[in-house]
């Protein structure tokens, strides 16, 4: 009754019981249904059963089937062999994908039991009924790579082609499915699905096989004095062109197996009951009935499929391992479930890699550090920067009493080097990462590099902007007071912005410390080849509020930059070049300003690239530090190399027109410098209120005061013919007027040809009108310098420590002045416009 009518089977099976003889067992039951209703009902009869075809694990529960056994290997079996096959290749994690079917189902259940407690995860479990392509892509997405299926060959075709749709095959993956399909099973179905012969083959190629091994491979001679492989010659030769069933070899031990339970039943009753026989048996005999079950339970004995163990029931069979290769069946391995031995077969199995799988994607965490390369680089040319600072430092200090050196500061000068220096030392901090230092190095590193970047620029750039200052403070002293502005008040400006910084950043580690943080990055396929995937992490100098403290500290340096634009532009005039570096600040900030703008915005744009952001923040510094040290120190050398004196003398102004832009516009400027009283002094410079629009309005009081102090001769006369020669020399007049070039040569013919009278000697009989009418002849003119020179010198020269403000009164006579006698002749006052 092997056929899977459950009305015919059973019918067939009552009918025996019925009219014929009596049984002693039950032997066979090949259709799950029809064997599990029968095996349920065997117990009121006290009959024993003994199949050799139905593997349904629902037949294992004794309970329900208690006199159920059967000679072929449960689809429960194979989940030992799985487990040992999984603790071969170091598998620990997998998932699992089954046709909803109940035979499918179990076996999935029974696996989770034998899992269970072995260190081996089932990450995700998938079921289907017609479409596995969701079940397929989820186990994707869980990153499963050793896959665990129940299905038939119909869904297997489907799997397959769902399965090279996601790319889950080769190298990275490994199926492990039923081993009991037909040969050639996947040409029956592939018209049904909807890819390509050749890549379902591709995405086939590899899986392993696992079901119950039909024949023993052993060659030791069996129980009926055959070896495995003499009877399977046998039963071919017998059965000639007749279909083959991988079952014949469990129904030809399963008979050696009743044969074997009746012997050991017989011996049984002789030694206990000699007045018992076995064919004394009937449905109603309890007593029998156990003695068989109990006979056939402790049955032993090597059989053409392996070694016949019973275990509860099931029998302890041989599992066999196929793998799909070059489009055929391989067997690899085999599992012993008596011994619990796995062997596989002289290693042949073959992986796509050169590898087995990971059981899961091996994320590998790489920092992603600093070259050692770039950061050599980058040290060396640092190390020349701070070479190039060290000489000019030497150079300052060795020059510092040098006249260009020492009015330009040569303390300040000190700062901003030093400045320079810090920023350059920055560099070697930010090229150290987690290749270099410990973690908690770097995080110290974080807030060390971070005060001597900012504390350096502020050195740097506050000492060269508190110079500009005290420029500014002095020519722009429109009072005329003398004002004298020591080293020590800069050096305070200085100390007072650092202070600002230290506020900042103390502030900043106390309420919110820099920490090391790690960025991690999407994985990468491994550059070798390997079957991991790499995990790029960065470390990072951050903390909450990262960007509100940068935004303080961006804004503090922006308003300094600012500052000192704002100087530069005030004391652009300034016309001593020892004094005047406003140019040179200008193209400092502005290189500084575009650099650090690009370098921050590139910085930004770099940060999961740390050898590109390292060498643009090196480059920056680097730049802004070596171009700020060259544009305040080169010209100075330059200078002093060529012509010293010249650059701590005033360059003379002219009164020129433009006639295409300002009509009316004249500039003058009136500078002095006094290096005998004022050494420590950079240099000073004033500047005359314009006087065009007023020229004629000044002539008039000019003329009055001259015609006043031509009525008190003991005050007239202090410029005499032979100080003409001098007044020559110190005084530098050009077109005081809008006349051209010839009025300058009339001027001088007069003066060479009409000696220098005295003041009283002019004509008296002249009325005022007359000398206004003629306000601009020679005479006049003579008149007016000579009271415009002491008027000047003595209104400018307080201001630049000449002459005290509490000096004689400009008409006393310049002789009468032992301080103005003593005054270096190299440093000339110049009028111009007057």
């Amino acid at each position: 009754f092997s056929q899977c009518d459950n009305a015919k089977g059973l019918k067939a099976f009552y009918d025996a019981i019925k009219f014929g003889p009596n049984h002693l067992m039950v032997f066979g039951g090949v259709c799950a249904t029809v064997t599990s209703i029968i095996a349920e009902s065997l117990k009121g009869w006290n009959l024993v059963q003994l199949s050799f075809a139905a593997t349904t694990p629902e037949l294992a529960d004794k309970k329900k089937y208690p006199y159920f056994f059967r000679t072929v290997p449960s689809d429960n079996a194979v989940n030992p062999a799985i487990l040992k096959l999984l603790k071969h290749y170091h598998w620990k994690r997998v998932g699992t994908l089954t046709q909803d079917v109940q035979r499918f189902s179990e076996v999935r259940n029974n696996l989770t039991g034998v899992l269970d407690g072995k260190d081996i995860e089932i990450s995700d479990t998938e079921s289907f009924s017609d479409d596995p392509c969701t079940s397929v892509k989820k186990l994707k997405g869980n990153d499963v790579r050793i896959i665990l299926g129940q299905f038939n060959e119909e869904m297997a075709v489907k799997v397959f082609c769902c399965a090279y749709d996601e790319e889950m095959y080769g190298s990275k993956y490994q199926w492990i499915i039923p081993g009991w399909y037909e040969n050639l099973w996947w040409e029956a179905w592939i018209n049904s699905s909807q890819c390509l012969s050749k890549n379902l083959l591709a995405a086939m190629e590899g899986y392993i096989g696992v079901d119950f091994e039909p024949l023993s491979s052993k060659t030791n001679k069996t129980i009926s004095g055959r070896t495995p492989q003499q009877y399977e010659k046998e039963y071919n030769a017998r059965r000639g062109d007749g279909q083959s069933s991988k079952f014949h070899g469990y129904a030809y031990d399963g008979i050696w197996v009743i044969a074997r339970t009746l012997q050991r039943a017989m011996n049984y009753l002789n030694s206990t009951n000699k007045h018992q026989k076995i064919e004394d048996f009937n449905y109603s005999n309890q007593k029998l009935g156990n003695i068989f079950l109990n006979a056939m339970n402790e049955t032993r004995f090597f059989g053409v499929t392996g070694d016949v163990v019973f275990k509860n029931g099931e029998r302890m069979g041989t599992i066999k391992f196929t793998q799909f290769q070059e489009q055929k069946e391989v067997k690899v391995g085999e599992y012993n479930a008596v011994d619990d031995t796995l062997v596989i077969i002289n290693n042949s199995i073959r992986f796509q890699g050169v590898e087995p799988p990971k059981d899961k994607t091996i994320i590998q965490e790489e920092l992603r550090k600093i070259s050692l390369p770039l950061y050599s680089i980058l040290s060396a040319l640092t190390i020349l920067g701070m070479i190039m600072a060290s000489a000019f430092l030497f150079f300052n200090i060795k020059n510092r009493n040098q006249k260009l050196i020492k009015m330009s500061s040569p303390y300040m000068n000190n700062l901003i080097i030093l400045g320079g220096m810090l920023s350059y030392a920055s560099i070697f901090l930010f090229g150290l990462d987690g290749s270099f230092v410990s973690e908690k190095t770097f995080e110290t590193l974080c807030t060390v590099r971070t005060w001597i970047l900012t504390v350096g620029y502020t050195t740097a750039f506050g000492a060269m902007f508190a110079k500009t200052w005290r420029v500014h403070a002095i020519f722009k002293n429109v009072k005329m007071k003398k004002k004298i502005i020591k080293d020590q008040k800069l050096l305070g400006i200085v100390g007072g912005m650092l202070l600002i910084d230290l506020c900042i950043l103390i502030c900043w580690q106390v309420v919110d410390p820099l920490r090391r943080t790690v960025e991690k990055y999407n994985m990468e396929p491994d550059p070798a080849g390997r079957d991991i995937s790499i995990r790029p992490i960065l470390e990072h100098c951050e903390n909450t509020h990262m960007t509100i403290w940068l935004g303080i500290v961006y804004a503090y340096k922006g308003l300094l930059m600012l500052f000192g634009c704002f100087l530069a532009w005030e004391t652009r005039n300034v016309s001593i070049p020892a004094l005047n570096d406003s140019k040179y600040i200008g193209m400092s900030v502005y290189n500084v300003g575009i650099m650090c703008i690009i370098g921050a915005a590139v910085s930004f744009l770099t940060r999961d690239q740390p050898n590109v952001q390292f060498c643009i923040v090196a480059l920056v510094i680097i730049f802004c530090s070596t171009i700020t040290l060259c544009l305040v120190f080169v010209p100075k050398l330059i200078t002093l190399r060529t012509n010293p004196d010249a650059a701590t003398q005033n360059r003379r102004f002219q009164f020129t027109q433009n006639q295409k832009k300002e009509d009316s516009k004249t500039s003058t400027s009136v500078t002095s410098v006094n290096q005998a009283s004022t050494s420590r002094l950079e240099g000073l410079q004033s500047e005359n209120h314009r006087l065009r629009m007023k020229i004629t309005e000044l002539d008039k009081d000019l003329e009055e005061v001259t015609m006043q102090l031509q009525d008190t001769p003991e005050k007239t006369t202090y410029i005499k013919q032979n100080h003409y020669q001098d007044l020559n020399d110190i005084l530098s007049i050009r077109n005081f007027t809008d006349g051209k070039d010839g009025e300058k040569a009339i001027l001088k013919n007069h003066l060479d040809q009409n000696p220098p009278a005295q003041w009283g000697s002019s004509d008296p009989s002249r009325t005022s009108k007359d000398a206004i009418e003629d306000i601009n002849s020679p005479e006049h003119i003579q008149r007016r310098l000579s009271l415009q020179l002491p008027i000047l010198h003595h209104a400018y020269l307080p201001s630049i420590g000449g002459v005290d403000a509490s000096c004689a009164s400009p008409c006393v006579s310049p002789s009468a002045s032992p301080r103005h006698r003593h005054v270096p002749p190299s440093f000339r006052v110049m009028v111009s416009g007057l």
